[in-house]
């Protein structure tokens, strides 16, 4: 009960901008939650390797988004045989994986570039706040006069960094990953669709 008094207090100490600031956070870790979850790639070998073995039935059960797309991969190219139209049927059919890899992206590169904003947008409230009552001279009947009513300006500019600076790292961290498992499934494509695929793998 005291923790959520605390929280309340500290909420409405930065004024009316605290609450969307709040919500960004939540909305931004569940979006790096979500991400981390489905960028799973499966087993550490190498792309060649894993078509090889999951082709010669040494592996059979996919553990992650790249085992997934070779197992999918492979029963494409055993029903159609490794051609130009296989290409496109692999396109198709990875279209979901690349999707997949993609989602949440913007929607966290947005919040690590609003929150931010917003805090400052209550920085300079609460800054416009103080100094109207400096003017009117309100604020020296106040407890702390001019550097509490800055300290109270100032939350907001805190919880701004406070969501973005994690969301940039973990969200840099993320789209790395991501973006070396689209070459993967790049290179899955590859090495099915080019000539004498059979005898390769």
């Amino acid at each position: 009960m005291e923790l959520i008094e605390q929280f309340l207090g500290y909420m409405q100490s930065g004024g009316f901008v605290m609450w969307p600031l709040a919500i960004l956070v939540i909305v931004l870790w569940y979006a790096l939650g979500y991400r981390f979850h489905t960028l799973k790639r499966g087993s550490n070998a190498n792309v060649r390797n894993l078509v090889r073995k999951f082709s010669q039935g040494i592996r059979s059960k996919p553990k992650g988004l790249i085992d997934s797309a070779i197992v999918a991969a492979l029963e494409v190219t055993k029903e159609h045989g490794a051609n130009k139209n296989t290409r496109k049927l692999l396109d198709d059919l990875f279209a979901q994986w690349v999707q997949t890899l993609k989602c949440y992206k913007t929607t966290i590169k947005t919040i690590v570039i609003v929150a931010p904003l917003i805090g400052l947008l209550g920085t300079v409230s609460g800054m416009i706040e103080t100094f109207d009552s400096l003017a009117s001279a309100e604020l020296f009947s106040q407890s702390g006069g001019i550097a509490g009513g800055i300290s109270q300006a100032l939350f907001t500019t805190q919880l701004g960094l406070v969501v973005a600076v994690p969301g940039l790292i973990v969200g840099r961290m993320l789209d790395k990953k991501s973006a070396s498992m689209e070459l993967e499934l790049e290179q899955i494509k590859d090495i099915l669709c080019s000539e004498g695929v059979t005898d390769e793998i």
